[in-house]
């Protein structure tokens, strides 16, 4: 059965009110109404749903078994229509931005940063994205991202922050051994490889001037919190972002095992496309971040 005309909402607020008061006059203090107002609306809520929701007595008010059973459904349902209505009230005038990160970098400096930008920043909420091992694109359903490329990204607004160097690590157990053999570690313990760089390993010896190491095996894996958390868990050794793993580093969970660093290429670019760039949330983000991680001259 559809009603041919549904109650209006105040006269459901009106009976849920009545109904948890047993009382017209002390809903109708409640709504700012008078008692036969109150009256009235429940009246036309009986006519309107074909059924008697109180019994009427001379000192008192009671619900039929109808009443019952409508307060149990109604209640429920007008308590999350306010509660939907108080998060759209507060969200009003709220801004979202949406950021790309790599993922290495949210979870080990974005994130552990961004309570202070939360506290100066109470109006803006954050939807991070890091979905892509290694972001190449500002994608149109980003307002910022964090990229790391070789070259300065084109036809954006960007700076740069910071330059990425590689470290040759391993877990705390491994430490001793490894300052015992030297060179000769790589004979003696997997080589632990990222995927994205398949040449590293070969770039460092000759920066530091060894033949290119021939590992007892190798373990290629496919993003770099694989091989950060492989080299922990003593799986072997592996070169990792130096600047990204110094908690890892400072908690001793990673101990460097040779002093020089690969100098690679790639920097990581903060960037937006020259429309967004001057809104007010975005430039706040943009501040924040320089602040945060821009290469110090």
């Amino acid at each position: 059965m559809h009603l041919s005309r549904p109650p209006p909402l105040r006269s459901l607020r009106a009976f849920c009110v009545a109904a948890r008061r047993r009382s017209f006059k002390s809903a109708a203090d409640e709504l700012f109404l008078t008692p036969s107002a109150v009256s009235h609306q429940m009246k036309e809520l009986e006519g309107a749903l074909g059924v008697r929701l109180f019994e009427r007595k001379t000192r008192a008010l009671d619900l039929t078994t109808a009443g019952h059973a409508l307060l149990g459904e109604l209640e429920p349902l007008l308590q999350a229509l306010d509660r939907s209505l108080t998060q759209v009230a507060r969200r009003a005038g709220r801004v979202t931005l949406r950021v790309l990160l790599p993922p290495f970098f949210a979870s080990e400096l974005f994130i552990p940063r961004l309570a202070s930008f939360c506290a100066a920043h109470p109006d803006i909420d954050i939807q991070i994205d890091t979905r892509d091992p290694r972001p190449a694109i500002h994608p149109p359903t980003a307002d910022v991202s964090i990229l790391l490329s070789d070259e300065v990204p084109q036809g954006l607004r960007s700076a740069r922050l910071l330059s990425l160097s590689l470290t040759a690590a391993c877990a705390q157990e491994h430490a001793a051994a490894v300052a015992r053999l030297g060179s000769d570690v790589f004979g003696q313990m997997p080589l632990i490889v990222h995927r994205a760089r398949p040449f590293a390993w070969t770039h460092w010896a000759q920066e530091i001037g060894l033949v290119n190491p021939e590992p007892r095996n190798v373990i290629e894996l496919d993003t770099m919190s694989a091989v950060v958390r492989a080299a922990e868990r003593g799986v072997g050794v592996a070169l990792v972002p130096s600047v990204l793993c110094d908690s890892w580093f400072r908690s001793g969970a990673l101990v460097r095992i040779f002093s020089v660093e690969l100098e690679t290429r790639d920097t990581y670019f903060l960037v937006s496309r020259p429309r967004d760039a001057d809104k007010p949330a975005v430039r706040a983000l943009t501040h924040w971040t320089l602040a945060q991680f821009a290469a110090r001259p």
